[in-house]
């Protein structure tokens, strides 16, 4: 097993409300040149919690990061507009995401969570991440 030191929350930059599903941002990641989705886990706005990646797989999700971490990834992160960052999270998106990082931190106790912006220059995932 590969070493976890840090679980990163990423959000799919996408306006609030719109659908989004794994094959969506599979097929985004294909055209970056990516074989797959780079994300371990994505939240859909219903709360649910599709696999990506497996957890032994590196992911794509965090330069420098990637061999490392696990990458968590909700639906939303943008106003209705689609131009302007927002904590888009539906509650069941929120409830979602506080049991996986409890899942997540159970498997890799060593683990630190952080926002994808703590590493880049992004807004993502346009709420401070704080577990």
């Amino acid at each position: 097993m590969r070493p976890i030191e840090k679980i990163i929350i990423h959000c799919t930059a996408t306006p609030e409300g719109r659908t989004t599903t794994v094959a969506d941002v599979t097929a985004w990641h294909r055209k970056r040149g990516f074989n797959t989705i780079g994300y371990h886990y994505l939240i859909g706005l219903r709360g649910e919690v599709w696999r990506g990646r497996d957890d032994s797989v590196i992911g794509a999700h965090c330069e420098g990061l990637n061999s490392r971490s696990i990458g968590v990834c909700y639906v939303g992160g943008l106003d209705a507009s689609g131009k302007l960052p927002k904590d888009t999270r539906t509650p069941a998106q929120k409830a979602s995401l506080e049991k996986l990082i409890k899942e997540l931190k159970a498997k890799y106790p060593n683990a630190t969570i952080h926002g994808h912006n703590e590493f880049s220059a992004k807004a993502c995932p346009s709420f401070r991440v704080s577990y």
